[in-house]
Parts: structure tokens; C-alpha cells; sequence
């Protein structure tokens, strides 16, 4: 016991060394949540430090990601590649230990967090993903997922949605720490949260549990050794002092504020800890090291033996490999004149990939028989049969989403998820976190456009598209074709370290007379449909079904002696990373007459359109009515569009 609380001093001066040479960070969670860390670390957290990817490991989630000097402290501590000069730059520029958690960053880290609520997501499809591979693969998957949560992340509403799933599919592996302090930034937490969190984690199917003492180390052992032997998911609510032991304990003054001289001075006295700062004495390092390093080097290594010897081990690696190339000449190609809602098109593609790649899974947020995103004969997981490949994630955008990212990084699973497009918007936190921990996450989008008709504004997107499109290290596309939809599919499967977006519409799209479309969209982003059949007048831009509505524009003004280029851009972003050779092909410099045409937010046309251009988009909300009088209120038709161009031909001719 002597042993546990010197380790338990450590662990805590070394965090508290970190924030106070930064300057900057949470100085009270380190201070609570210590002992239940060292406890689980030390006790029952199954990592091999000099292997931090090994597949069979258990997952810790630090949903309380502004904790991460504790989470820090224990990587340096254990034997992970976290150096004392690492801790020594905390939180600054370009270091390998940021202010929050970052997964890809730091050894050890098995998610990025800091968002609150959103790491108890990403542990719940952590758990998924094990319940299904372990029924795959047996006892080469066993291992549990652990995450720690605070009050902050169990009064966001993420908290439900994830915590209800968990107990619904009964992913038995999955424990949850709470740190119960009832204290948050502002203040006591009994000015904004009342629930007794026991009683509702129990309400969702999870076994529940109670410490009443946060520093009692064997009564955390004890209830987690339960948790770990429930038939159940498993919440475990350890009461502790936030900052205990240092002048403010107990209150918000702890919480975010590094200690000043005076009473890190108070803290040290009552840790009875005077060293100077980082100094870790050698025992310590070397009990650190025997109770959670060589603990799992050894665990990793009697894996590794029935791995070897294991007929599943080739499918297990290849799951786990992060290239699937898919054989083209298996995917349903469209011929030119094919008319079918963008949806359904996707449903075909969607199957015939699920045929090659046989660990893609995925749902919706109770649309999958309006997105058309079911797996045919794929089955339904749930708690009865976690091989089934068809998630119902129930309507639960946010939590989906989470969910989504969890079994992104656990590793050995593809996954998609699906809503209509103008619920993005509950998703959009989870889907920044897809793009910042580079996970290949895939959100299929539906009814993308006013032409959703009589549902009405709410149910019609406008600015979802562009809002998305600003998210760095996301692909976003709107495919204006069959073949574009096929192609937008196939390389969302095989990214490796980018999510894709795909907006799908509920009406029908029409497959173009360009041969290459697919491959174009592919590797371009953006390229000609259809190259103008004299003087080139104007270019007209477009995605999704407007790209058809572009094309007949262009018949009309021929008809006239107006003669037009049509662009496809389903992939703007993609398109703006060309070479500039490739883009001048496309898009030719002295051609200022440009018109792009998107029924939506007219933002992000500008730098491409240029100043001289024309945008056809919608920067109002919808209306309620059927379909083709929305449309055609909103100017989104043939006339509307070969207006426009005469206007602006009309314009820049008397200009100049």
C-alpha cells in the first residue's frame, strides 16, 4: 500500500509539474481522477507500452480530455514513448503532449478529446467494434474498453444517446469511470445538474456501481473487477474532491487554473512531496513500469503465440490493414440516359461494395429505408447477433456519429452512417473530430435539397453543404450523375485518412454522355461534362441533380447561337488541389462569363466564379410545397438558367 501512494504522489506531482511549467491547464482533475487512473492502470489496463497498436489491447478513452497531463504523466510513467521532455513542453507549439488529447500524436492516446461527451461516444463504438470482432475471432479479441468521464461530459446530451445504445446492444466490455465531484467550471453543479447518473445508467441496461471514496484504491479495484465480470455494461461513480489537496479543493477555483507558487507550496506539504520539478525517483519509475509495462509485454506476448497459430489470422490482418482497393469492373456502371433517384443509386453501390469488402458495416439514424443505406441480407446487429452489419442507431444523429468514430479507431471495421442532410447539423462536432484524427468515416447525406418539397424548411438544407465544405481534411462530394455516386463510394471506402461526405438527393439523377465521368470525379474533382459546340460564351458550373438542369440550359442556349461549357464540380476542394494546368483546361482564365448553379448557400462559388461570375444558389430558407413548384419558386429551371446567362452575357458585353 506504501507503494501505491508514493506511485499515486507521482503520478500527480508530475502532471501538476507539467501544467505549472506550461503555465496552462486543469490542475483539478489531475488531482481527483489520479488514484482511479493508477488503479485501473496498474491493476487491470492490458497495453504494451513498446507496442502502443497492438490489436488486442484494452482501449482508454479520456472522455475528459482537459485531464491529458494526468493522461501524460501515466504514458511517461508506464513506459510509452512520452518522454520527461515531452512533459516539459505541454501544451506548446508543434509538441507531442497537447493541451487536449489528440490521437496520431501521442503514444497511447486512443482518442482525441477534449469535446466533452463526445469520448464516451467514441468508447461506445470502441465496444462495437470488440463485441463484433470477438464474435468473429474469439478470444483474440477480448479485451475491454475503459473511459473516464467527468460531470461536464455526462450533462451533454451525447451522453444519452451513446450510453443508450451501449445498454441496448449490451456491449458487456465497455466500462465507464465517472469521476463525481459536483463541481464544474462555473461553480457547484447543483446549480444545472440534479440526476442521479446510477439510476439512469442503470435505466439503460448498464450494471452500476458506487465508491464513496475516491482515494480508496481497493474499493476501485474492487468494483472494477465486478464491472470487468458483468454481463452487462458497466458504470462505475467514484466520488472524489476536485484538486484535492491543494488550498481551493473542492470548489471551481481548481478547476482550470495552474497553481500559483503559494499553493502548489500548500500541495506539495500535503503530499508530502519535495522534489524538484519532474524529478521521478527510480523505484518508482520501476514499479511503474512492472505493474502496467511488463505486465502487458507479457500479455502481448502470449497473444502473439495463439495469433501465430490461429486460422483467422490473415483475415485478422487484412481487416486491420488500412488499404481495401476495390475491383471496379464488380460495380454497376450506368448508362447514359439512366434516371434514378441519387438514393437508391447509392443502395446499389453501397451492396455491391459490401460484397468486396466484407467488414464494411454501418446504419442510419432511424432513415435507412428512407437513405437507402441497408445492407441486403447483411442482418441487424444487436445484442443477440453482433455480426449483423446493419446498425440501427435509433434517432441518434450526434451519438451515430461518435459511435461511428469509436469504430473507426478501434481498427478492423469500415464504417458508414446515414441521415438526411439538413440533421448534419446535429452531427457536425463528431464529424469535426472524424477530420481531425484523420479517420476514414463515412456520412452519407440524403435529401440533399429543396426538391425535399412538401416536408417543408426545416427538412430542406441550405448552408449544410458549405458548412461542411469548410471542415479541413474532409471530403465532401455531391455527385451530379449515377456513375459519379458509384465512383464517390468507391473512394470513400478506400480512404485511409480522410472522411467523406456524400450528399445523395431523394429525386431522380440522370447519368451524363461523358465516358469518364467516374474517373474524372475521382482523381479531378471537377471536370467538363460537356464542351461547348462553338465560341465558347460562358461556362455554366453545377452538382448533384442541377447538373442535368445545366445540360438542358445548354441545349436551349445553342439553339440560340450561345455556346456553353458545362463543369461538373462534385468535389470542390478536390478540384482546387489541381495543378494549375488541369484547372485552366477546365475553367480557362480569359472565360469570365462563369455561372454556377446549386440549390443551395451560394457560399464558396465566389473564388471560383470570380467577381465577374454569376451564382444560382439559395440564400433563404425553403419552402413547403410539392417538389417542382418549390423548384421552380427558387428559379431552378431551364428558362431561369438561360436567362441568367443572357443577363450576364448582356452585362459584361456592356461593360466592356
Amino acid at each position: 500500500m506504501e507503494e501505491d501512494t508514493r506511485n499515486i504522489k507521482a503520478l500527480k506531482m508530475l502532471a501538476i509539474d507539467a501544467i505549472s511549467n506550461a503555465n496552462s491547464g486543469h490542475p483539478g482533475i489531475v488531482l481527483s481522477v489520479a488514484p482511479m487512473l493508477y488503479t485501473l492502470a496498474t491493476r487491470h489496463l492490458v497495453v504494451d507500452p513498446t507496442s502502443p497498436k497492438w490489436i488486442n489491447r484494452d482501449r482508454l478513452v479520456l472522455s475528459a480530455g482537459h485531464g491529458s497531463a494526468l493522461l501524460y504523466s501515466h504514458l511517461h510513467l508506464s513506459g510509452f514513448d512520452v518522454s520527461i521532455n515531452d512533459l516539459k513542453s505541454f501544451r506548446k507549439m508543434g509538441s507531442r503532449t497537447p493541451g487536449h488529447p489528440e490521437f496520431g500524436v501521442t503514444p497511447g492516446v486512443d482518442a482525441t478529446t477534449g469535446p466533452l461527451g463526445q469520448g464516451l461516444g467514441m468508447a461506445v463504438g470502441m465496444a462495437v467494434a470488440q463485441k463484433r470482432l470477438q464474435k468473429q475471432f474469439g478470444k483474440l479479441m477480448d479485451h475491454n474498453t475503459f473511459a473516464i468521464v467527468g460531470d461536464g461530459d455526462l450533462m451533454e446530451g451525447i451522453s444519452h444517446e451513446a450510453a443508450e445504445f451501449a445498454g441496448i446492444n449490451n456491449l458487456n466490455k465497455l466500462v465507464v469511470l465517472y469521476d463525481s465531484n459536483e463541481v464544474s467550471l462555473d461553480g457547484p453543479t447543483s446549480r444545472s445538474f440534479k440526476t442521479n447518473e446510477r439510476q439512469r445508467f442503470a435505466s439503460y441496461g448498464f450494471d452500476t456501481f458506487l465508491v464513496e471514496d475516491g482515494d480508496d484504491i481497493d474499493a476501485i479495484d474492487a468494483a472494477i473487477t465486478k464491472a470487468k465480470a458483468s454481463p452487462n455494461p458497466a458504470f462505475i461513480e467514484i466520488q472524489t474532491i476536485i484538486g484535492e489537496g491543494a488550498p481551493n479543493e473542492g470548489t471551481n477555483k481548481v478547476h482550470g487554473a495552474p497553481l500559483n507558487d503559494e499553493a502548489l507550496s500548500v500541495l506539495e506539504d500535503n503530499l508530502d512531496w519535495h522534489l524538484a520539478p519532474f524529478e521521478i525517483p527510480a523505484e518508482i519509475e520501476a514499479s511503474f513500469h512492472e505493474k502496467v509495462g511488463d505486465r502487458g509485454i507479457a500479455a502481448h506476448q502470449a497473444w502473439e503465440k495463439e495469433f501465430d497459430a490461429s486460422s483467422d489470422k490473415a483475415e485478422i490482418l487484412r481487416d486491420f490493414g488500412s488499404n481495401v482497393k476495390v475491383d471496379e469492373s464488380k460495380l454497376e456502371t450506368f448508362k447514359v440516359g439512366t434516371a434514378a433517384g441519387g438514393r437508391n443509386i447509392g443502395h446499389t453501390a453501397l451492396n455491391d461494395l459490401a460484397k468486396q469488402v466484407p467488414n464494411l458495416i454501418g446504419g442510419a439514424a432511424d432513415l435507412a429505408s428512407s437513405t437507402k443505406t441497408e445492407i441486403t441480407d447483411g442482418g441487424t446487429f444487436s445484442a443477440d447477433n453482433p455480426l449483423g452489419k446493419n446498425i440501427p442507431f435509433g434517432v441518434h444523429e450526434f451519438g451515430m456519429s461518435t459511435i461511428m468514430n469509436g469504430i473507426v479507431l478501434h481498427g478492423g471495421l469500415k464504417v458508414f452512417g446515414s441521415t438526411f442532410a439538413v440533421f448534419s447539423d446535429y452531427m457536425k462536432a463528431a464529424i469535426r473530430l472524424s477530420a481531425l484524427q484523420k479517420l476514414p468515416v463515412i456520412y452519407v447525406f440524403t435529401h440533399d435539397s429543396i426538391a425535399v418539397g412538401q416536408d417543408g424548411p426545416t427538412h430542406q438544407p441550405i448552408e449544410q453543404l458549405a458548412g461542411l465544405q469548410s471542415i479541413p481534411n474532409l471530403n465532401v462530394v455531391r455527385p451530379g450523375s449515377p456513375n459519379e455516386i458509384v465512383s464517390a463510394w468507391k473512394m470513400a471506402v478506400e480512404s485511409v485518412d480522410r472522411p467523406t461526405v456524400m450528399f445523395l438527393s431523394r429525386q431522380d439523377i440522370v447519368e451524363l454522355p461523358s465516358d469518364n465521368s467516374a474517373t474524372l470525379l475521382e482523381k479531378r474533382g471537377g471536370y467538363v461534362a460537356s464542351f461547348e459546340k462553338g465560341k465558347l460564351s460562358a461556362i455554366l458550373m453545377a452538382t448533384g441533380t442541377e447538373l442535368a438542369l445545366t445540360l438542358e440550359a445548354q441545349k436551349e442556349l445553342e439553339a440560340h447561337n450561345i455556346f456553353t461549357r458545362v463543369v461538373s464540380m462534385p468535389d470542390q476542394a478536390k478540384f482546387m488541389q489541381q495543378d494549375v494546368l488541369y484547372r485552366e483546361s477546365v475553367l480557362p482564365n480569359n472565360q469570365r462569363r462563369r455561372i454556377a448553379v446549386e440549390m443551395g448557400s451560394s457560399l464558396g462559388w465566389a473564388n471560383i466564379v470570380g467577381l465577374d461570375g454569376k451564382i444560382i444558389g439559395i440564400d433563404s430558407f425553403g419552402k413547403s410545397g410539392a417538389s417542382d413548384v418549390v423548384i421552380e419558386n427558387f428559379d431552378f429551371t431551364v428558362d431561369d438558367v438561360v436567362a441568367e446567362v443572357k443577363n450576364l452575357l448582356f452585362k459584361m458585353e456592356k461593360v466592356g
